[in-house]
């Protein structure tokens, strides 16, 4: 199995990465991800907004039975 937990794997990894992508190309590549990542917290903070206000009538409708 792959072991990265010497600090040599991990500088080879780095150097690696620069010299597929380039200097100039690896900030431009972690704003990319940062957004993406932004945005699919964004999606799943929506997605889950309707099930909170189903649940929050779901509950209100029960409250409502319960008084009279």
């Amino acid at each position: 199995m792959l072991d990265f937990s010497s600090p040599m794997h991990l500088i080879l990894i780095l150097l690696v990465v620069v010299l597929l992508f380039g200097g100039r190309k690896i900030p431009e590549l972690m704003k990319g991800i940062g957004e993406g990542m932004k945005e699919f917290k964004k999606a799943s903070r929506l997605d889950d907004e309707p099930q909170k206000k189903e649940t929050e009538v779901k509950d209100s409708e029960i409250k409502v039975s319960e008084k009279k």
